[in-house]
């Protein structure tokens, strides 16, 4: 091991199962190619993948709690998971605490507060990566479901506690509210953690109030795993391009009807419950279905524009960065965390969150040649001057495991 710590990457699924997901596998794959030894620990089971080349699985083989068809299991599971927590206990039996880092991705989906809770009482130090709200939030992304609007309520205030906010029903968000009280008590998440990573400067802005004060919170961007290549000819391209799940807080309707507007055919690369509504608006929408990493980056290559419309937060906006990888712009609402990745004026644009005359504003902008062309590359040199790329993203987790360990 030549002295390197053990690392423990926590997250409820051994599988690529989305955005979190994804940076939880590609970071275990890093470390464990750089020699570090690495545990993937989760809840539901992995599906093949070259990522856990270098990586040794402790899955406990559970149900998403979501998907479990025994709901009583899955609302006691949700709320505190024995299993996990008697698994990672006799994971931590083997280990030294003085060099064993717990990084912590995911807990909400599977495995529960618990292993956080059996982590901290073995001694164990831990590292949370703030990928979504939910160290706060009881639905994760402070946003009111039923109105489409971000929700400025303190979280488990009464306020927030009869706000029926949430996607499903008002039984379920009062679960989630049981579930943030057991997480904030037993599970002792986020008060009894020292060390935080926020992927952007947004995200940490909005979940600092809600971290322990003396807490270090450390900036390691999530990796993007874009080979370089020449920039795309974008002004030879036509269509307009979404990516992602075609759900109403993602504002594809309005990507619809901008669209509309200016006699454009939308790309919606995604599938959601917005699909037969998304036709309504604009018939000639082009709906591909969820694609393949490498389908999506072929829609990014032949778009002239990316179009994040996010009516929510977010914490970064991954897709942003990879279009700006490959020379394609991208409008961003100026409500989410992804105008981070985007100079207004110069690498892309940013419009008013839930405005369609301003995004048809702004993609009428992109439909001039010379323009289109000059803001793709800006976007392009803009983003290899300072490439997210998986061997930086570990450079910067090493660089905080080492602080950790010296603390």
């Amino acid at each position: 091991m030549s002295g390197q710590p053990t690392v423990i990457i926590v997250n409820d699924f051994a599988h690529v199962e989305g955005g979190a997901s994804q940076v939880a596998l590609s970071s275990a794959w890093g470390l464990g190619r750089r020699g570090y030894s690495v545990v993937l620990f989760s809840a539901v089971a992995p599906a093949p993948s070259a990522c856990l080349e270098h990586v040794k699985i402790v899955c406990t083989q559970q149900h998403e709690v979501i998907h479990d068809p025994v709901r009583a299991r899955a609302a006691v599971q949700g709320l505190w998971n024995v299993t996990a927590a008697k698994e990672l206990r006799n994971l931590l039996l083997e280990l030294d605490p003085s060099r064993t880092i717990v990084h912590v991705h995911g807990w909400t989906k599977g495995l529960s507060s618990s292993v956080i809770r059996t982590a901290l009482d073995a001694g164990f130090m831990i590292v949370c990566t703030l990928h979504d709200y939910f160290a706060a939030c009881p639905n994760g992304t402070f946003f009111n479901y039923s109105t489409d609007q971000i929700c400025h309520l303190a979280p488990l205030s009464l306020q927030c506690i009869i706000c029926n906010c949430d996607r499903r029903s008002y039984s379920h968000k009062l679960w989630r509210v049981a579930r943030q009280v057991v997480q904030r008590t037993s599970g002792k998440m986020p008060y009894g953690l020292q060390h935080f990573i926020a992927v952007s400067d947004f995200s940490e802005a909005i979940l600092r109030p809600f971290l322990p004060p003396q807490a270090s919170v450390y900036r390691v961007p999530n990796p993007i795993n874009v080979p370089r290549e020449p920039p795309v000819l974008v002004a030879n391209n036509e269509s307009f391009v979404m990516i992602g799940r075609l759900s109403s807080h993602k504002a594809p309707l309005l990507f619809a009807r901008a669209a509309s507007r200016l006699g454009l055919t939308p790309v919606f690369v995604g599938e959601g419950e917005c699909r037969e509504e998304i036709l309504k608006q604009n018939p000639t929408a082009v709906i591909t279905g969820w694609c393949s990493s490498i389908d999506v980056m072929q829609h990014i290559k032949r778009a002239r524009g990316l179009i994040f419309p996010s009516l929510c937060y977010e914490t970064q906006g991954l897709v942003v960065l990879e279009a700006a990888a490959h020379g394609v712009p991208a409008i961003v609402s100026d409500n989410s965390a992804a105008r981070e990745a985007v100079v207004d004026g110069v690498t892309g644009f940013w419009f008013e969150g839930g405005s369609v005359d301003d995004l048809a504003e702004k993609l009428h902008l992109l439909l001039d040649d010379a323009r289109v062309s000059a803001v793709g590359q800006r976007a392009y040199n803009h983003y290899w001057e300072n490439p997210t790329t998986l061997d930086r993203h570990v450079d910067e987790l090493e660089a905080v495991y080492q602080r950790m360990l010296a603390s």
